[in-house]
Protein backbone atom coordinates (compact mmCIF):
# COMPACT_ATOMS: atom_id res chain seq x y z
CA UNK A 1 0.00 0.00 0.00
CA UNK A 2 1.24 3.61 -0.76
CA UNK A 3 2.37 5.71 2.24
CA UNK A 4 0.10 8.12 -0.72
CA UNK A 5 -3.14 6.59 0.78
CA UNK A 6 -5.78 9.21 1.75
CA UNK A 7 -6.48 10.35 5.45
CA UNK A 8 -7.72 7.21 7.27
CA UNK A 9 -10.93 8.94 9.67
CA UNK A 10 -13.69 7.00 11.96
CA UNK A 11 -16.79 5.99 10.36
CA UNK A 12 -18.70 8.97 11.61
CA UNK A 13 -16.35 11.72 9.72
CA UNK A 14 -16.16 9.08 6.67
CA UNK A 15 -20.07 9.02 6.29
CA UNK A 16 -19.93 12.78 6.04
CA UNK A 17 -17.85 13.33 4.27
CA UNK A 18 -19.57 10.69 1.93
CA UNK A 19 -22.95 12.54 2.18
CA UNK A 20 -21.09 15.51 0.99
CA UNK A 21 -19.99 13.64 -2.05
CA UNK A 22 -23.76 12.31 -2.09
CA UNK A 23 -25.04 15.41 -2.92
CA UNK A 24 -22.91 16.00 -5.78
CA UNK A 25 -23.79 13.10 -7.50
CA UNK A 26 -27.23 13.32 -7.11
CA UNK A 27 -26.53 16.80 -8.54
CA UNK A 28 -24.72 14.95 -11.50
CA UNK A 29 -27.79 12.68 -12.09
CA UNK A 30 -30.25 15.24 -12.34
CA UNK A 31 -28.26 16.53 -14.65
CA UNK A 32 -28.04 13.59 -16.62
CA UNK A 33 -31.60 13.61 -16.85
CA UNK A 34 -32.03 17.17 -18.03
CA UNK A 35 -29.41 16.66 -20.63
CA UNK A 36 -31.34 13.43 -21.78
CA UNK A 37 -34.91 14.88 -21.63
CA UNK A 38 -32.94 18.09 -24.03
CA UNK A 39 -32.31 15.12 -26.35
CA UNK A 40 -35.11 13.73 -26.77
CA UNK A 41 -36.65 17.46 -27.67
CA UNK A 42 -33.65 17.75 -29.97
CA UNK A 43 -34.81 18.20 -33.86
CA UNK A 44 -33.89 15.86 -36.66
CA UNK A 45 -32.31 15.72 -39.65
CA UNK A 46 -33.86 13.47 -42.67
CA UNK A 47 -31.42 11.26 -44.40
CA UNK A 48 -30.60 10.06 -47.68
CA UNK A 49 -31.58 6.16 -48.77
CA UNK A 50 -28.73 4.86 -48.15
CA UNK A 51 -27.02 1.39 -48.93
CA UNK A 52 -24.53 -0.43 -47.17
CA UNK A 53 -23.14 -3.94 -46.88
CA UNK A 54 -24.24 -6.81 -44.31
CA UNK A 55 -23.73 -10.56 -44.06
CA UNK A 56 -26.07 -11.23 -46.25
CA UNK A 57 -25.26 -8.47 -49.04
CA UNK A 58 -26.35 -5.39 -49.63
CA UNK A 59 -29.06 -3.58 -47.13
CA UNK A 60 -30.99 0.22 -47.37
CA UNK A 61 -30.74 2.26 -44.16
CA UNK A 62 -34.28 1.41 -43.08
CA UNK A 63 -33.65 -2.00 -43.26
CA UNK A 64 -30.86 -1.92 -40.59
CA UNK A 65 -33.25 -1.49 -37.97
CA UNK A 66 -34.71 -5.04 -38.62
CA UNK A 67 -37.76 -3.60 -37.92
CA UNK A 68 -37.80 -1.52 -35.13
CA UNK A 69 -38.18 2.05 -34.57
CA UNK A 70 -34.73 3.39 -33.53
CA UNK A 71 -31.30 2.71 -34.16
CA UNK A 72 -28.04 3.03 -32.50
CA UNK A 73 -24.30 2.64 -34.74
CA UNK A 74 -20.89 2.48 -33.52
CA UNK A 75 -19.02 3.73 -36.12
CA UNK A 76 -15.76 1.96 -36.26
CA UNK A 77 -12.29 3.16 -37.29
CA UNK A 78 -11.13 0.87 -39.81
CA UNK A 79 -7.85 0.38 -41.99
CA UNK A 80 -8.41 -2.12 -44.76
CA UNK A 81 -5.85 -5.22 -44.36
CA UNK A 82 -4.18 -4.59 -41.08
CA UNK A 83 -4.11 -7.41 -39.21
CA UNK A 84 -5.54 -5.68 -35.84
CA UNK A 85 -7.77 -2.43 -35.96
CA UNK A 86 -7.99 0.19 -33.70
CA UNK A 87 -7.66 -1.17 -30.07
CA UNK A 88 -10.05 1.36 -28.54
CA UNK A 89 -12.84 0.64 -30.73
CA UNK A 90 -12.07 -2.92 -30.42
CA UNK A 91 -12.13 -3.33 -26.61
CA UNK A 92 -14.98 -1.03 -26.31
CA UNK A 93 -17.34 -2.86 -28.19
CA UNK A 94 -16.32 -5.43 -26.82
CA UNK A 95 -18.08 -5.08 -24.18
CA UNK A 96 -21.92 -5.60 -25.78
CA UNK A 97 -22.33 -9.19 -25.70
CA UNK A 98 -26.33 -8.78 -24.56
CA UNK A 99 -28.30 -6.46 -26.48
CA UNK A 100 -31.69 -8.25 -26.81
CA UNK A 101 -33.17 -6.00 -23.76
CA UNK A 102 -32.95 -3.34 -26.27
CA UNK A 103 -35.82 -5.36 -28.13
CA UNK A 104 -38.46 -3.83 -25.28
CA UNK A 105 -37.43 -0.47 -26.33
CA UNK A 106 -37.76 -1.19 -30.00
CA UNK A 107 -34.05 -0.25 -30.78
CA UNK A 108 -31.19 -2.03 -31.83
CA UNK A 109 -27.53 -1.31 -31.96
CA UNK A 110 -25.30 -2.39 -34.62
CA UNK A 111 -21.25 -1.66 -35.47
CA UNK A 112 -20.90 0.55 -39.30
CA UNK A 113 -17.54 0.15 -40.68
CA UNK A 114 -15.64 1.80 -43.57
CA UNK A 115 -14.33 -1.68 -44.15
CA UNK A 116 -14.83 -4.21 -46.63
CA UNK A 117 -17.37 -6.36 -45.05
CA UNK A 118 -15.82 -10.11 -45.64
CA UNK A 119 -12.83 -8.23 -44.03
CA UNK A 120 -15.10 -6.86 -40.80
CA UNK A 121 -17.22 -10.18 -40.48
CA UNK A 122 -13.47 -12.29 -40.22
CA UNK A 123 -12.38 -9.55 -37.93
CA UNK A 124 -15.06 -9.97 -35.91
CA UNK A 125 -14.68 -13.26 -35.28
CA UNK A 126 -11.46 -12.96 -34.34
CA UNK A 127 -11.68 -10.72 -31.48
CA UNK A 128 -15.44 -12.53 -30.55
CA UNK A 129 -17.50 -9.62 -31.18
CA UNK A 130 -20.89 -10.12 -30.37
CA UNK A 131 -22.26 -7.80 -32.25
CA UNK A 132 -24.00 -7.21 -36.02
CA UNK A 133 -21.80 -5.78 -38.62
CA UNK A 134 -22.45 -3.45 -41.31
CA UNK A 135 -19.83 -1.89 -43.77
CA UNK A 136 -19.81 1.31 -45.75
CA UNK A 137 -17.17 0.75 -48.00
CA UNK A 138 -19.56 1.85 -51.24
CA UNK A 139 -21.57 4.35 -49.30
CA UNK A 140 -20.94 8.34 -48.02
CA UNK A 141 -22.72 7.41 -45.02
CA UNK A 142 -19.53 6.99 -42.97
CA UNK A 143 -18.51 10.20 -44.13
CA UNK A 144 -22.28 11.99 -43.84
CA UNK A 145 -22.49 10.79 -39.81
CA UNK A 146 -19.08 12.41 -38.62
CA UNK A 147 -17.17 9.33 -39.62
CA UNK A 148 -15.23 9.23 -42.56
CA UNK A 149 -12.45 7.14 -43.70
CA UNK A 150 -9.73 7.42 -41.29
CA UNK A 151 -11.07 10.39 -39.31
CA UNK A 152 -12.16 8.54 -36.19
CA UNK A 153 -14.82 6.73 -34.27
CA UNK A 154 -18.46 8.01 -33.44
CA UNK A 155 -21.89 7.33 -32.04
CA UNK A 156 -25.03 8.27 -34.14
CA UNK A 157 -28.14 7.68 -33.75
CA UNK A 158 -31.20 6.96 -35.62
CA UNK A 159 -35.39 7.05 -35.99
CA UNK A 160 -36.94 5.44 -38.58
CA UNK A 161 -40.72 6.32 -39.84
CA UNK A 162 -41.81 4.06 -42.63
CA UNK A 163 -38.92 4.03 -44.78
CA UNK A 164 -37.52 6.91 -44.02
CA UNK A 165 -34.65 7.64 -41.75
CA UNK A 166 -33.88 10.71 -39.31
CA UNK A 167 -30.49 11.58 -37.50
CA UNK A 168 -31.00 12.31 -33.85
CA UNK A 169 -27.68 12.22 -31.88
CA UNK A 170 -24.06 12.18 -32.34
CA UNK A 171 -20.87 12.05 -29.95
CA UNK A 172 -17.71 11.08 -30.27
CA UNK A 173 -14.15 10.90 -28.31
CA UNK A 174 -15.10 10.50 -24.45
CA UNK A 175 -18.68 11.77 -25.80
CA UNK A 176 -19.42 7.63 -25.96
CA UNK A 177 -17.90 6.89 -22.91
CA UNK A 178 -21.86 7.10 -20.97
CA UNK A 179 -22.64 4.02 -23.23
CA UNK A 180 -19.56 1.99 -21.12
CA UNK A 181 -20.09 -0.10 -17.63
CA UNK A 182 -16.76 -0.37 -17.65
CA UNK A 183 -15.32 3.34 -17.12
CA UNK A 184 -18.00 3.33 -14.45
CA UNK A 185 -17.08 0.20 -12.86
CA UNK A 186 -13.65 1.52 -13.05
CA UNK A 187 -13.95 4.98 -11.84
CA UNK A 188 -15.72 3.62 -8.88
CA UNK A 189 -12.32 1.92 -7.79
CA UNK A 190 -10.31 3.80 -5.35
CA UNK A 191 -7.35 3.94 -7.81
CA UNK A 192 -9.54 4.77 -10.52
CA UNK A 193 -8.63 4.92 -14.22
CA UNK A 194 -4.91 5.42 -12.65
CA UNK A 195 -4.47 7.63 -15.82
CA UNK A 196 -1.63 10.82 -15.64
CA UNK A 197 -4.36 12.82 -16.04
CA UNK A 198 -6.34 12.05 -13.03
CA UNK A 199 -6.65 14.36 -10.03
CA UNK A 200 -5.83 11.66 -7.43
CA UNK A 201 -3.79 11.42 -4.34
CA UNK A 202 -0.54 11.86 -3.83
CA UNK A 203 1.72 8.58 -4.35
CA UNK A 204 -1.64 6.72 -5.85
CA UNK A 205 -0.64 4.22 -8.57
CA UNK A 206 -0.46 6.40 -12.14
CA UNK A 207 0.52 5.55 -15.68
CA UNK A 208 0.12 6.65 -19.28
CA UNK A 209 -3.26 7.42 -20.60
CA UNK A 210 -4.77 4.10 -22.33
CA UNK A 211 -1.91 1.87 -21.16
CA UNK A 212 -4.51 0.41 -19.32
CA UNK A 213 -6.81 -0.22 -21.79
CA UNK A 214 -7.32 -3.69 -23.42
CA UNK A 215 -5.81 -3.44 -27.16
CA UNK A 216 -7.35 -5.86 -30.31
CA UNK A 217 -5.33 -8.60 -29.31
CA UNK A 218 -5.81 -8.99 -26.08
CA UNK A 219 -8.78 -9.03 -26.87
CA UNK A 220 -8.75 -11.34 -29.80
CA UNK A 221 -6.69 -13.54 -26.95
CA UNK A 222 -9.14 -13.40 -24.73
CA UNK A 223 -12.78 -13.35 -26.74
CA UNK A 224 -11.68 -14.17 -30.19
CA UNK A 225 -11.72 -17.56 -32.05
Amino acid sequence: MSDGIPEVVDQETWAAQLAELRAREKAATRELDAIAAQRRKMPMVEMPDYTLVGADGPVRLADVFDGRSQLIVYNHMWSDGAEFQCGGCTGFTSQFTRLDFLDNYDARFVIVTGGPIDEALAYKRKVGNQMDWYSSADSPFGSDVDAAPGEGFAVNVFLRDGDTVYRTWHTSGRGTEQLSHSFALIDVLPWGRQEEWQDSPDGWPQRPTYSGWLDSPDVARLYGT
